[in-house]
């Protein structure tokens, strides 16, 4: 895979950088800007490069905190199908389930979370609201013994 230049890396993540403080401040209008300006930056094919992966996991997670459930599957759902380690990356797993869980599709919502947790484990699930792991608990047999206490 050949490497962008130094100007363009640049800009990408600076646009991210920004993209990332507005987020941070519940600026998800101007956070997508940003993220999609540095979309933009990135040459045809845009999936090839290495960066793209972290853009639209950063375009899924801000579309999923401001409750906008099909913009962030479909932003996961275009890293899954093209990004080298989307596949892999427990957060996408986990975004992706959790837009599918509240667009009510149910078992695929179960089928990208269950191996976000057993990648990461229940801190990936630490900042989440309680009602996705008590759902990803629901679809799982528990193990020998029962559900290890605080699970």
């Amino acid at each position: 895979m050949s490497e962008l230049t130094d100007e363009v890396q640049e800009q990408i993540e600076a646009h991210c950088a920004k993209g990332d403080a507005f987020a941070e401040q519940g600026q998800f209008a101007r956070a997508l800007a940003e993220y999609a300006a540095a979309w933009e930056l990135l040459p045809e094919p845009k999936k090839d490069w290495e960066a793209a992966l972290w853009v639209l996991a950063a375009i899924g997670d801000a579309h999923f905190l401001s409750g906008n459930w099909q913009a962030c599957r479909d932003a996961l759902q275009e890293a899954v199908k093209g990004c080298a380690g989307a596949v892999e990356n427990p957060f996408i797993r986990l975004r992706l389930g959790q837009s599918l869980f509240e667009l009510g599709e149910l078992r695929e919502a179960a089928n990208w979370m269950a191996p976000a947790y057993w990648l990461e484990g229940k801190r990936l699930f630490a900042a989440e609201d309680l009602k996705y792991l008590a759902f990803l608990r629901a679809q799982l047999q528990p193990p020998p013994g029962g559900w290890p206490k605080g699970w």
